[in-house]
C-alpha cells in the first residue's frame, strides 16, 4: 500500500508535464486565448458576474442531470479545447447516462439537453473509443430492413413545441457541429417505407439540429451524406428559414474516402447565416466542396441585418437517422458516434485543427 500511495503524486505531476507539453503547441497554433482560457480564474474573475455559460465552480459542483450544466469552467477537459468551451451548447460523450435511466444521455453542455437512445436504450452504449481520453462511443444502426416498423437505434430528443433548452439556436447567426464518426456497416440502408424490396434510402443521417417547425426530420443545421446529383456525397445542409429553402455544400472527395468503414474520423460542419456560408472537416482539414444550387435560397441579400436563423426553438436534435420521437423511420446509420458537439458559433479553422489535435493526444 505504500509502494501505491507513492505513486500517485508521481503519476499526477506526469499528467500535468503531459498537459503543459500539449498545451504549448497548441497556444503556439490558436494564439493567447487558449493560455486565457485554460488558466485558472482570478480571484477578481471568481466575483465577477458569469456570462452564460460560464461559471467559477468547480467542475464537481455542476447541476443535476436535466437542468442546464455549466460550462467553460478553468478545469481542463481532455475532450474539449479550451477555447470552445464557452459556445458548447451541447456535448454528448456516450458515458453519462441519466442518473436512473440508462436509456437517456446526459447532456455536458451548457444547455442540459438530454437525449434518448432509442429503441436500444444502454445497450446502444458499446466500448469502442475514438480517442484516448474516451471509453464508450454510441452505436446506431437499421434493425430490421425488409420491415416497416419504428425499431431502428438512433438518438435525439424532439417537441413539437421546441425544446427550450436549444434556445441558444433560436434566431442564430452561426452554428458548428463536430464530433467522431465511424461507419459500421451497410449505407446507405433499404428504405422500409417503400413496397420496392431493392429501394435504398437517399441519405445517412449523421447528426443534426431540427428547425423550428421540423415533423422530426427537418433541419436547420445538418451533418450527413445524401445523394447529389446520383453521387452519394458528405454535406452540410443547412436551412436559416423554417419551412424555406434549405442549402447543402457538398465535398468532392468521395465519401467512402471520408468515412472509410470501421475508422473512426472526426468531422466538422459550420453553417453562416448571415453570410451564407458553410465549410466541411475531416480531420482538422477543410475539404474541397462545393454548392449544389445557386442564387440566395436563404434569402439574405438585402436589408436586414444581420440574417439570423428563424426566432423559433429547434424541435429537437436527431442522431444517427431521423424522427428522433420514433414515429417513422428515415435514413438510420449503421455508424458509431464518440465527442458530439453542437456550439452556437462558427469554429475557425485553427479551432478545428485544435479540437482534432487535443482529443487524439490528451491523454486523459
Amino acid at each position: 500500500m505504500r509502494n501505491r500511495r507513492a505513486l500517485v503524486p508521481r503519476l499526477r505531476r506526469a499528467r500535468r508535464r503531459s498537459r503543459r507539453l500539449l498545451a504549448a503547441p497548441l497556444t503556439a497554433l490558436l494564439g493567447t486565448s487558449l493560455a486565457v482560457v485554460a488558466a485558472p480564474p482570478s480571484v477578481a474573475a471568481t466575483t465577477a458576474p458569469a456570462a452564460r455559460g460560464v461559471t467559477d465552480r468547480p467542475a464537481a459542483t455542476a447541476q443535476a442531470a436535466g437542468t442546464p450544466q455549466d460550462a467553460g469552467t478553468w478545469r481542463i477537459r481532455p475532450d474539449i479545447l479550451p477555447t470552445l468551451r464557452r459556445d458548447l451548447v451541447a456535448f454528448y460523450d456516450f458515458e453519462h447516462p441519466v442518473p436512473g435511466d440508462p436509456g437517456q444521455e446526459r447532456d455536458l453542455g451548457s444547455s442540459g439537453t438530454n437525449i434518448d437512445l432509442v429503441n436500444g436504450g444502454g445497450a446502444m452504449r458499446v466500448r469502442d473509443a475514438a480517442y484516448p481520453s474516451s471509453r464508450m462511443s454510441l452505436q446506431t444502426r437499421q434493425q430490421s430492413p425488409t420491415l416497416a416498423g419504428n425499431d431502428d437505434w438512433k438518438a435525439g430528443v424532439f417537441s413539437t413545441t421546441g425544446v427550450s433548452t436549444l434556445h441558444a439556436f433560436n434566431a442564430a447567426k452561426q452554428i458548428s457541429i463536430m464530433g467522431w464518426f465511424k461507419t459500421t456497416g451497410q449505407n446507405p440502408n433499404l428504405n422500409t417505407t417503400t413496397p420496392d424490396p431493392g429501394d435504398l434510402f437517399n441519405a445517412v443521417g449523421l447528426a443534426g439540429v431540427l428547425s423550428g417547425n421540423s415533423q422530426g426530420h427537418d433541419v436547420r443545421a445538418l451533418l450527413e451524406v445524401i445523394n447529389v446529383s446520383n453521387v452519394l456525397r458528405v454535406v452540410a445542409l443547412g436551412r436559416r428559414v423554417d419551412g424555406s429553402a434549405s442549402l447543402t455544400f457538398a465535398a468532392n472527395e468521395d465519401w467512402q474516402t471520408i468515412l472509410p468503414r470501421d475508422q473512426w474520423v472526426f468531422l466538422a460542419a459550420t453553417f453562416d447565416f448571415d453570410n451564407a456560408t458553410m465549410a466541411l472537416y475531416k480531420n482538422g482539414r477543410p475539404l474541397d466542396g462545393f454548392y449544389t444550387v445557386t442564387g440566395d435560397p436563404w434569402g439574405v441579400a438585402g436589408e436586414p441585418e444581420p440574417d439570423l436563423a428563424s426566432a423559433t426553438d429547434p424541435t429537437g436534435i436527431k442522431i444517427g437517422g431521423s424522427f428522433p420521437q420514433n414515429t417513422e423511420e428515415r435514413n438510420p446509420c449503421n455508424c458509431r458516434f464518440d465527442g458530439l458537439m453542437f456550439l452556437d458559433r462558427v469554429v475557425t479553422p485553427r479551432e478545428v485543427l485544435g479540437q482534432y489535435l487535443w482529443t487524439i493526444n490528451h491523454p486523459g
